[in-house]
């Protein structure tokens, strides 16, 4: 079935023009969701997606691939919501098999204020769309009887909030779905092509210089995530971005009944099964800034032995794989959306551990704004300027960000 479905997707390669409406740097899902919707929400279709690697070769590859709404702030549950929402209806939208799969995310608490720190989230998410509920310890065991609520006598579970909505689906499939769409509709992607510097004339971007030659934009969006620095740096941005590696890891097989995603704020880790049956386990940040993709053996002991202390069977399992990608963080640990103040010139970055989740929203809110020159509502608030005007969105809101 997987082979099937792979080999029935078609992509169609062109060369590149000298000229486009807009030029899209960056091939992963948030560039391909930007030029998906832009030619399917707004008809616009004189688009190029520049890609330096391959088609979701950044972190869209390296990702845990958790969709999930349930933030800290309203303006991160609004939007994350919509987010939800769209990967509900992605694979009927684009009629290709995403693996989308529900399956109810746990959050686990371990002290009296990570209790009160769940009802408030569970409060907050329902107020603004998203569906989440403080769940008891006996009610955690029924959601996934492996939890053991003891937490090794260690960290014991005293409650936790329960997402219903929260799910999972195929990091691959959803960039070729977005990639395939945008190319039916004529958007052109360009592989194997950097972005070397930005054309300028004064303040204002006309396109950009590749290792083919230059190409001219009337629009150029930075979807370059952990590398948005050095783009921002073309045109003459300091972005208040670090950016960080990231690391995880999968088991081999476990007999396929693990159902929820089970995360811990107090151990710092989450941990899910693939439709294979590996459970797939991840982490906090490493705290040194870096661009290093390099996978270590301490983190593989530490995260082990944390998930172990929550899910014993995990002793019985053996590591396969390990991979790492690299985060671009801001200050408040929220995206940064919209406008630069540079002419012609947009990013979408700041995306953290959480880019995965936002993809659908997140192109879909970029290309109303590419396309009408208004700002959405929705994205409003994450825009780069919230820094100079003092209205930073502090939401520490994932177990990798600590």
């Amino acid at each position: 079935m997987n082979e099937f479905m792979e080999r029935q997707v078609k992509l169609t390669w062109h060369e590149p023009k000298a000229s486009y409406d807009v030029v899209i740097v960056g091939g992963g899902g948030h560039g391909l969701s930007t030029a998906y919707h832009l030619a399917t929400r707004h008809g616009i279709t004189n688009v190029a997606v520049l890609e330096r690697k391959y088609i979701g070769g950044g972190n869209s590859g390296r990702n845990t691939t958790v969709i999930r709404a349930n933030y800290g702030i309203p303006e991160a549950v609004r939007f994350y919501q919509r987010s939800v929402e769209l990967y509900q209806r992605l694979e009927e939208e684009t009629g290709r098999w995403i693996m989308h799969e529900r399956k109810g995310l746990l959050w686990l608490a371990h002290t009296e204020a990570g209790v009160r720190a769940e009802r408030a989230r569970a409060r907050v998410n329902t107020a603004f769309g998203a569906e989440t509920l403080f769940v008891t310890p006996g009610e955690i065991k029924e959601i996934a009887p492996e939890v053991d609520l003891t937490g090794g006598g260690q960290w014991p579970v005293l409650g936790g909030s329960y997402h219903p909505q929260g799910a999972t689906a195929r990091h691959d499939r959803v960039n070729w779905a977005l990639a395939e769409g945008a190319m039916e509709r004529g958007v052109h992607i360009h592989q194997r092509t950097a972005v070397t510097d930005l054309l300028k004339e004064g303040d204002r971007v006309t396109g950009v210089m590749t290792d083919k030659g230059p190409i001219h934009a009337g629009a150029v969006v930075s979807a370059v995530g952990g590398h948005v620095t050095a783009l921002g740096r073309m045109a003459g941005l300091r972005l208040p971005i670090r950016t960080h590696p990231l690391q995880a890891f999968v088991t081999n097989h476990y007999a396929l009944d693990f159902h929820p995603i089970v995360a811990s704020m107090s151990l710092l880790f989450y941990a899910s099964q693939t439709a294979r049956g590996e459970m797939l386990i991840g982490a906090e940040i490493d705290p040194q800034p870096s661009y290093s993709y390099r996978s270590g053996h301490h983190f593989l002991q530490s995260c082990a032995f944390r998930a172990m202390t929550l899910l014993p069977f995990l002793r019985r399992l053996r590591i396969l794989r390990q991979w790492t990608g690299v985060c671009d963080m801001s200050p408040d640990y929220s995206p940064i959306m919209g406008k630069t103040g540079v002419e012609n010139f947009y990013i979408t970055t700041g995306w953290g551990t959480w880019g995965f989740k936002a993809i659908p929203a997140g192109g879909e809110q970029m290309a109303e704004l590419i396309a009408t020159g208004e700002t959405p509502e929705l994205i409003a608030p994450f825009a780069l300027d919230r820094f100079a005007r003092d209205r930073t969105l502090a939401d520490r809101g994932s177990a990798g960000t600590h």
